[in-house]
Protein backbone atom coordinates (compact mmCIF):
# COMPACT_ATOMS: atom_id res chain seq x y z
CA UNK A 1 0.00 0.00 0.00
CA UNK A 2 2.44 2.38 -1.32
CA UNK A 3 2.00 6.62 0.15
CA UNK A 4 2.35 9.14 -3.15
CA UNK A 5 4.74 10.80 -1.25
CA UNK A 6 7.36 10.64 1.99
CA UNK A 7 5.37 11.68 4.86
CA UNK A 8 7.87 12.91 8.05
CA UNK A 9 6.74 10.86 11.15
CA UNK A 10 7.67 13.80 12.90
CA UNK A 11 5.05 15.83 11.06
CA UNK A 12 2.68 17.03 14.07
CA UNK A 13 -0.74 16.71 11.89
CA UNK A 14 0.07 13.23 10.32
CA UNK A 15 -1.76 10.82 10.95
CA UNK A 16 -2.81 6.80 10.06
CA UNK A 17 -6.36 6.41 8.88
CA UNK A 18 -7.10 2.39 8.62
CA UNK A 19 -3.32 1.72 7.88
CA UNK A 20 -3.21 4.41 5.11
CA UNK A 21 -0.63 7.21 6.18
CA UNK A 22 -1.60 10.75 5.26
CA UNK A 23 0.51 14.14 5.44
CA UNK A 24 -2.88 15.94 6.79
CA UNK A 25 -6.16 14.31 8.54
CA UNK A 26 -7.53 17.18 5.58
CA UNK A 27 -9.25 15.39 2.59
CA UNK A 28 -11.35 16.52 -0.46
CA UNK A 29 -14.71 15.14 -0.18
CA UNK A 30 -16.04 13.13 -3.51
CA UNK A 31 -18.15 15.18 -5.48
CA UNK A 32 -15.85 18.42 -4.70
CA UNK A 33 -12.83 18.11 -6.46
CA UNK A 34 -13.96 16.34 -9.73
CA UNK A 35 -13.21 12.75 -10.72
CA UNK A 36 -9.49 13.14 -9.74
CA UNK A 37 -7.11 16.01 -10.49
CA UNK A 38 -9.35 19.11 -11.69
CA UNK A 39 -8.38 21.11 -7.98
CA UNK A 40 -4.37 20.77 -9.33
CA UNK A 41 -4.68 23.84 -11.41
CA UNK A 42 -6.46 25.96 -8.35
CA UNK A 43 -4.42 24.31 -5.07
CA UNK A 44 -1.22 22.78 -4.54
CA UNK A 45 -2.39 19.19 -4.04
CA UNK A 46 1.31 17.76 -2.76
CA UNK A 47 0.34 20.02 0.69
CA UNK A 48 -3.23 18.03 1.05
CA UNK A 49 -4.01 14.67 3.10
CA UNK A 50 -5.81 13.30 0.23
CA UNK A 51 -8.90 13.61 -2.07
CA UNK A 52 -12.05 11.61 -2.82
CA UNK A 53 -12.84 10.76 -5.87
CA UNK A 54 -16.27 11.51 -7.53
CA UNK A 55 -18.61 8.48 -6.57
CA UNK A 56 -18.64 5.98 -9.82
CA UNK A 57 -21.40 3.83 -10.52
CA UNK A 58 -21.11 0.43 -12.53
CA UNK A 59 -22.48 2.31 -15.35
CA UNK A 60 -22.19 6.06 -16.42
CA UNK A 61 -24.78 8.61 -14.92
CA UNK A 62 -25.67 12.04 -16.14
CA UNK A 63 -27.26 12.89 -13.08
CA UNK A 64 -30.08 15.21 -12.64
CA UNK A 65 -31.39 17.91 -14.64
CA UNK A 66 -30.09 21.78 -13.80
CA UNK A 67 -30.76 23.03 -10.99
CA UNK A 68 -28.94 20.49 -9.28
CA UNK A 69 -26.92 22.59 -6.91
CA UNK A 70 -27.69 26.04 -4.94
CA UNK A 71 -26.62 28.16 -2.18
CA UNK A 72 -28.46 28.47 0.53
CA UNK A 73 -28.76 30.61 3.74
CA UNK A 74 -27.26 28.27 6.14
CA UNK A 75 -25.32 26.25 3.21
CA UNK A 76 -25.71 24.38 -0.08
CA UNK A 77 -28.44 22.39 -1.85
CA UNK A 78 -27.39 19.47 -4.21
CA UNK A 79 -29.25 16.98 -6.36
CA UNK A 80 -26.15 15.82 -8.49
CA UNK A 81 -27.85 12.90 -9.11
CA UNK A 82 -24.03 10.71 -9.24
CA UNK A 83 -23.16 12.21 -12.09
CA UNK A 84 -20.24 9.82 -13.44
CA UNK A 85 -18.67 8.25 -16.21
CA UNK A 86 -18.93 4.96 -14.70
CA UNK A 87 -16.24 2.21 -14.02
CA UNK A 88 -15.11 0.87 -17.41
CA UNK A 89 -14.12 4.72 -18.10
CA UNK A 90 -12.93 5.34 -14.85
CA UNK A 91 -10.43 2.33 -15.21
CA UNK A 92 -9.41 3.17 -18.94
CA UNK A 93 -8.53 6.65 -18.31
CA UNK A 94 -8.58 7.77 -15.09
CA UNK A 95 -6.93 4.80 -13.08
CA UNK A 96 -3.74 4.90 -14.73
CA UNK A 97 -2.95 8.33 -13.30
CA UNK A 98 -4.20 7.96 -9.57
CA UNK A 99 -0.61 6.81 -9.00
CA UNK A 100 1.06 10.13 -10.75
CA UNK A 101 -0.89 12.68 -8.11
CA UNK A 102 1.25 14.24 -5.38
CA UNK A 103 -1.22 13.23 -2.83
CA UNK A 104 -3.51 10.16 -1.58
CA UNK A 105 -6.59 9.03 -3.56
CA UNK A 106 -9.58 7.62 -2.09
CA UNK A 107 -11.84 5.72 -4.79
CA UNK A 108 -15.86 6.28 -4.12
CA UNK A 109 -17.93 4.07 -4.86
CA UNK A 110 -22.12 3.81 -5.45
CA UNK A 111 -24.45 1.32 -6.74
CA UNK A 112 -28.46 0.89 -6.91
CA UNK A 113 -27.70 -3.26 -5.66
CA UNK A 114 -25.41 -5.26 -4.12
CA UNK A 115 -24.07 -6.77 -7.68
CA UNK A 116 -22.94 -2.75 -8.71
CA UNK A 117 -21.15 -2.28 -5.79
CA UNK A 118 -19.13 -5.16 -5.89
CA UNK A 119 -18.20 -4.88 -9.27
CA UNK A 120 -17.12 -1.40 -9.09
CA UNK A 121 -14.92 -2.41 -5.95
CA UNK A 122 -13.32 -5.36 -7.27
CA UNK A 123 -12.17 -2.82 -10.38
CA UNK A 124 -10.68 -0.47 -7.98
CA UNK A 125 -9.16 -2.83 -6.19
CA UNK A 126 -6.66 -3.42 -9.25
CA UNK A 127 -5.72 0.07 -8.75
CA UNK A 128 -2.55 -0.49 -7.18
CA UNK A 129 -1.93 3.44 -6.14
CA UNK A 130 -5.23 3.58 -4.23
CA UNK A 131 -5.14 2.31 -0.90
CA UNK A 132 -8.95 2.89 0.14
CA UNK A 133 -12.13 3.11 -1.13
CA UNK A 134 -15.33 4.63 0.23
CA UNK A 135 -18.51 2.70 0.18
CA UNK A 136 -21.08 5.71 -0.62
CA UNK A 137 -24.24 3.91 0.94
CA UNK A 138 -25.74 7.20 1.52
CA UNK A 139 -26.73 9.52 -1.24
CA UNK A 140 -30.10 11.25 -0.96
CA UNK A 141 -29.72 12.56 -4.12
CA UNK A 142 -31.26 9.61 -6.26
CA UNK A 143 -33.92 7.33 -6.64
CA UNK A 144 -32.78 3.98 -5.42
CA UNK A 145 -29.61 3.67 -3.59
CA UNK A 146 -30.18 5.26 -0.64
CA UNK A 147 -31.73 1.95 1.14
CA UNK A 148 -28.25 0.14 2.13
CA UNK A 149 -27.83 3.21 4.24
CA UNK A 150 -31.07 3.40 5.42
CA UNK A 151 -31.28 -0.41 7.16
CA UNK A 152 -28.62 -2.25 8.99
CA UNK A 153 -29.31 -5.07 8.34
CA UNK A 154 -28.95 -4.15 4.48
CA UNK A 155 -25.95 -2.67 5.04
CA UNK A 156 -24.45 -5.20 6.90
CA UNK A 157 -25.10 -7.76 4.27
CA UNK A 158 -23.84 -5.37 1.25
CA UNK A 159 -20.71 -4.67 3.36
CA UNK A 160 -19.98 -8.28 3.41
CA UNK A 161 -20.58 -8.88 -0.10
CA UNK A 162 -17.81 -6.04 -0.79
CA UNK A 163 -15.24 -6.84 1.34
CA UNK A 164 -14.19 -9.82 -0.39
CA UNK A 165 -13.80 -7.69 -3.75
CA UNK A 166 -11.11 -5.94 -2.01
CA UNK A 167 -8.49 -8.02 -0.41
CA UNK A 168 -5.77 -4.91 -0.82
CA UNK A 169 -8.06 -1.99 -0.46
CA UNK A 170 -9.03 -0.42 2.86
CA UNK A 171 -12.69 -0.38 3.22
CA UNK A 172 -14.14 2.77 4.64
CA UNK A 173 -18.18 2.97 4.96
CA UNK A 174 -19.68 6.45 4.28
CA UNK A 175 -23.04 7.02 6.63
CA UNK A 176 -25.94 8.31 6.52
CA UNK A 177 -26.69 10.77 8.91
CA UNK A 178 -29.02 9.30 11.64
CA UNK A 179 -29.81 11.81 13.91
CA UNK A 180 -32.74 10.54 15.59
CA UNK A 181 -32.59 6.93 16.48
CA UNK A 182 -36.21 5.73 15.32
CA UNK A 183 -35.78 2.98 14.70
CA UNK A 184 -32.12 2.59 14.44
CA UNK A 185 -29.50 4.79 15.53
CA UNK A 186 -25.87 5.83 14.03
CA UNK A 187 -24.50 3.40 16.76
CA UNK A 188 -26.93 0.38 14.76
CA UNK A 189 -24.99 1.31 11.80
CA UNK A 190 -21.58 1.70 12.74
CA UNK A 191 -21.95 -2.06 14.14
CA UNK A 192 -23.30 -2.83 10.95
CA UNK A 193 -21.03 -1.82 8.96
CA UNK A 194 -17.24 -2.62 11.07
CA UNK A 195 -19.58 -6.58 12.01
CA UNK A 196 -20.83 -7.22 8.74
CA UNK A 197 -20.18 -10.86 9.18
CA UNK A 198 -18.37 -11.49 6.23
CA UNK A 199 -14.99 -13.72 6.73
CA UNK A 200 -11.58 -11.60 7.37
CA UNK A 201 -9.63 -11.78 3.45
CA UNK A 202 -6.33 -11.09 4.69
CA UNK A 203 -3.84 -10.91 7.16
CA UNK A 204 -5.30 -8.52 10.65
CA UNK A 205 -8.18 -7.40 8.69
CA UNK A 206 -11.26 -6.81 10.17
CA UNK A 207 -14.82 -8.87 9.01
CA UNK A 208 -16.04 -5.44 7.95
CA UNK A 209 -15.38 -1.71 7.44
CA UNK A 210 -11.99 -0.88 8.50
CA UNK A 211 -13.38 2.97 8.79
CA UNK A 212 -16.16 4.84 8.67
CA UNK A 213 -17.01 8.45 7.14
CA UNK A 214 -19.60 9.97 9.11
CA UNK A 215 -21.62 11.84 7.66
CA UNK A 216 -23.58 12.41 4.26
CA UNK A 217 -25.47 15.39 3.60
CA UNK A 218 -29.06 15.78 5.46
CA UNK A 219 -31.76 15.25 3.15
CA UNK A 220 -33.46 18.34 2.39
CA UNK A 221 -35.18 20.86 -0.40
CA UNK A 222 -35.68 24.78 -1.17
CA UNK A 223 -38.95 25.87 -2.71
CA UNK A 224 -39.86 29.35 -4.45
CA UNK A 225 -42.14 30.83 -2.87
CA UNK A 226 -42.93 33.13 -6.12
CA UNK A 227 -43.23 30.31 -8.48
CA UNK A 228 -44.27 27.84 -5.80
CA UNK A 229 -41.97 25.75 -6.96
CA UNK A 230 -39.22 23.59 -5.98
CA UNK A 231 -35.89 25.12 -6.35
CA UNK A 232 -34.07 21.97 -7.43
CA UNK A 233 -34.92 19.84 -10.58
CA UNK A 234 -35.02 16.95 -8.67
CA UNK A 235 -37.12 18.59 -5.87
CA UNK A 236 -35.16 17.23 -2.89
CA UNK A 237 -31.91 17.09 -2.20
CA UNK A 238 -28.89 16.98 0.49
CA UNK A 239 -27.38 20.24 2.52
CA UNK A 240 -24.26 20.95 3.70
CA UNK A 241 -22.19 23.02 4.99
CA UNK A 242 -22.62 25.16 8.34
CA UNK A 243 -25.48 24.28 9.18
CA UNK A 244 -25.12 20.51 9.29
CA UNK A 245 -21.80 20.78 11.26
CA UNK A 246 -22.58 20.26 14.96
CA UNK A 247 -25.30 17.23 13.74
CA UNK A 248 -22.06 15.84 12.20
CA UNK A 249 -19.96 16.81 15.26
CA UNK A 250 -23.07 14.65 17.79
CA UNK A 251 -22.87 11.72 15.44
CA UNK A 252 -19.04 11.15 15.58
CA UNK A 253 -19.03 11.55 18.71
CA UNK A 254 -21.88 9.16 19.83
CA UNK A 255 -19.91 6.41 17.37
CA UNK A 256 -16.68 6.98 18.26
CA UNK A 257 -17.85 7.03 22.10
CA UNK A 258 -20.29 3.48 21.48
CA UNK A 259 -18.38 1.61 19.11
CA UNK A 260 -15.39 2.70 17.33
CA UNK A 261 -12.98 3.51 20.40
CA UNK A 262 -13.10 0.10 21.58
CA UNK A 263 -13.23 -1.85 18.01
CA UNK A 264 -10.25 -0.04 17.03
CA UNK A 265 -12.09 1.68 13.86
CA UNK A 266 -11.49 5.05 12.98
CA UNK A 267 -13.54 7.93 12.16
CA UNK A 268 -13.09 10.41 9.46
CA UNK A 269 -15.66 13.53 10.18
CA UNK A 270 -17.63 15.37 7.22
CA UNK A 271 -19.67 17.96 7.71
CA UNK A 272 -19.35 21.76 7.09
CA UNK A 273 -15.44 21.92 8.14
CA UNK A 274 -14.93 25.76 6.90
CA UNK A 275 -12.55 26.50 9.58
CA UNK A 276 -9.59 24.61 11.54
CA UNK A 277 -11.94 24.88 14.56
CA UNK A 278 -14.41 22.64 12.85
CA UNK A 279 -11.77 20.25 11.85
CA UNK A 280 -10.16 20.24 15.16
CA UNK A 281 -14.04 19.83 16.85
CA UNK A 282 -14.58 16.51 14.58
CA UNK A 283 -10.78 15.27 16.24
CA UNK A 284 -11.86 15.89 19.72
CA UNK A 285 -15.60 14.40 19.48
CA UNK A 286 -13.38 11.10 18.07
CA UNK A 287 -12.39 11.47 14.14
CA UNK A 288 -9.17 10.58 13.07
CA UNK A 289 -9.20 12.54 9.78
CA UNK A 290 -11.96 14.93 8.38
CA UNK A 291 -13.46 15.28 4.82
CA UNK A 292 -14.03 19.14 3.36
CA UNK A 293 -16.80 19.51 0.50
CA UNK A 294 -18.85 22.65 0.41
CA UNK A 295 -15.91 24.66 2.08
CA UNK A 296 -13.68 23.83 -1.28
CA UNK A 297 -16.70 25.93 -3.38
CA UNK A 298 -15.93 28.79 -1.00
CA UNK A 299 -11.99 28.80 -1.25
CA UNK A 300 -10.27 25.42 -3.19
CA UNK A 301 -7.29 26.61 -0.98
CA UNK A 302 -9.18 25.43 2.48
CA UNK A 303 -7.38 22.22 3.31
CA UNK A 304 -4.02 23.79 3.09
CA UNK A 305 -5.22 26.53 5.28
CA UNK A 306 -7.10 24.26 7.54
CA UNK A 307 -3.71 21.94 7.65
CA UNK A 308 -1.81 24.94 8.96
CA UNK A 309 -4.43 26.23 11.83
CA UNK A 310 -4.28 22.65 12.98
CA UNK A 311 -0.83 22.25 13.16
CA UNK A 312 -0.74 25.51 15.56
CA UNK A 313 -3.16 24.25 17.73
CA UNK A 314 -1.66 20.43 18.40
CA UNK A 315 1.36 22.97 18.95
CA UNK A 316 -0.41 25.02 21.43
CA UNK A 317 -2.27 21.70 23.01
CA UNK A 318 1.33 20.83 24.24
CA UNK A 319 1.23 17.37 22.01
CA UNK A 320 3.33 15.41 19.57
CA UNK A 321 0.80 14.75 17.13
CA UNK A 322 -2.54 14.88 16.35
CA UNK A 323 -3.41 11.55 16.68
CA UNK A 324 -3.01 12.18 20.81
CA UNK A 325 -6.12 14.25 20.46
CA UNK A 326 -8.44 12.22 18.84
CA UNK A 327 -11.41 11.60 21.00
CA UNK A 328 -9.82 13.53 23.79
CA UNK A 329 -13.04 15.86 24.61
CA UNK A 330 -12.83 16.79 28.40
CA UNK A 331 -16.16 16.18 30.41
CA UNK A 332 -14.52 16.88 33.99
CA UNK A 333 -16.28 20.47 34.12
Amino acid sequence: MPSPTPISPASPISVDLAGVPLRSPVLMAAGTAGTLDEMAGVVDLSRVGGLVTKSITRHPREGNQTWRILECKVGMLNAIGLANIGIAEFEEHIAPRVGSLPTTVIGSIAGFSIDDYVQVAAAMDGIEAMPAVELNVSCPNVHGGLEFGADPALLRELVAAVRPALPETRLLVKLSPVAVAAPNSITDFARAAIESGAEPNGPNRRPGADGLCIANTVPAMGIDVRTRRPRLANVTGGLSGPAVHPIAVKLVYDAHRLVCREAGVPIVGIGGVLTWEDAAEFILAGATAVEVGTGLFVDPKLPIKLARGLETWVRRQGVANIGELVGALRLDG
